[in-house]
């Protein structure tokens, strides 16, 4: 067995920023520029790259807090590794930037680890789907109409995904006629057969969330994501009783707990979650187990690439978000990056590891740590 009891020889980290092509807003923040922290892992001369967005202080953190008690385990322990991360963070704080860091880490030993076995790590973890779903996602504020219908366009019309997501709550639900028409203009180019889904990013109250569901009815939204604020959990629910969309959140959780508790609160239709900060492709796992208890399937937030493997072998998935900023990254920084064809992405059995080969030369004019 190729790699059996290989020590893991070094975790390193970078973070690049990588301007956006054009000022991106959604409902409660504006950007300029999007911030990937990369880590490789080493092991038997094979190496494993996991990845996360967000601070660029989660590469510091790396180096200084979770590499010294991940180098030196084995290489196939990766459950143990995440653990000793877990509790080397207890002091620091796990959620926020310690839980992005351990995410990119624990990412990076699973791809390590089926590179030292020469598999996919899709077939490691057990393929369930040959295919995964996945809904564009952008649409954001900033966009004129014609950048608006370019882009749902470009994604409905020529890549054939059937599903597609914008960005509305603008201001802090300060905008709301310009909300309904930009759904009314979504719906006008993606024609009847599509579904549209909305992403309030929690910037409506309750009462305005469900009037915005139902002034909107003849654009016929079917996923209605953080109507109002992920931590009103109350307020999902009363959302999700009152409108037809499915309501979704979920991708602020750090941990396990964040999770059982939404779920447990009927709060949502779908439970989002993040592989890049819930705790990586170890942690994403449990987080979909939790889903399955409730009855919910689980949904991919961002990152699709680093998400793919993993949602391929979960049974109740839903699908991935193809998340404009991130697709534009992972295809600009990453060899093998995939496309979807007919709104699914399917991993290719015959590489081994998450398929990606990371151009450092390309990525070394954004470094910024």
């Amino acid at each position: 067995m190729r790699g059996a009891d290989a020590p893991v020889k070094s975790v390193t980290a970078a973070a690049y920023r990588i301007p956006t092509d054009q000022p991106e807003a959604d409902g409660t923040a504006r950007w300029d520029s999007t911030t990937m922290v990369l880590v490789r892992a080493e092991a038997d001369g094979h190496t494993g790259t996991g990845w996360t967005y967000g601070a660029a202080a989660g590469a510091g953190l790396v180096g200084e807090v979770l590499a010294d008690v991940v180098t030196g385990r084995c290489a196939l322990d990766v459950p143990g590794c995440y653990d000793a991360m877990v509790r080397r963070a207890r002091n620091i704080g796990r959620p926020g930037v310690a839980a992005t860091a351990i995410s990119a880490v624990d990412a990076a030993l699973w791809d390590l680890k089926a590179r030292l076995f020469g598999v996919r790590l899709a077939r490691l973890l057990g393929v369930v789907h040959d295919a995964v779903p996945v809904y564009g996602s952008g649409g954001f504020t900033t966009y004129d109409s014609a950048r608006l219908a370019e882009q749902l366009g470009h994604w409905v019309h020529e890549l054939g995904i059937p599903r597609v997501k914008i960005k509305i709550g603008e201001s802090w639900g300060g905008e709301v006629d310009r909300d309904l028409a930009r759904m009314r203009q979504a719906r006008e180019v993606i024609g009847p057969d599509a579904d549209l889904y909305v992403d309030a990013n929690g910037g409506y109250t309750r009462k305005q969330a469900i009037r915005v569901a139902h002034a909107a009815a003849d654009a016929a939204p079917a996923w209605f994501e953080e109507p109002v604020s992920s931590d009103d959990l109350d307020g999902l629910r009363e959302v999700r009783d009152a409108v037809d969309a499915d309501v979704a959140a979920g991708e602020y959780g750090y941990d396990l707990t964040y999770f059982r508790r939404m779920a447990a609160a009927g709060a949502v239709d779908c439970l989002q979650a993040d592989a890049t900060r819930c705790g990586g492709i170890t942690e994403w796992q449990r987080v979909a187990a939790v889903a399955a208890a409730h009855g919910l399937q689980i949904s991919g937030h961002c990152a699709p690439l680093l998400h793919l493997d993993v949602a391929a072998t979960t049974a109740n998935l839903r699908h991935l978000e193809w998340f404009h900023d991130h697709v534009r990254i992972e295809s600009m920084l990453f060899d093998g990056a995939p496309v979807p064809t007919g709104g699914a992405l399917r991993p290719d059995l015959s590489v081994p590891g998450n398929g990606l080969t990371f151009r450092q030369a390309d990525a070394e004019p954004y470094r910024v740590a």
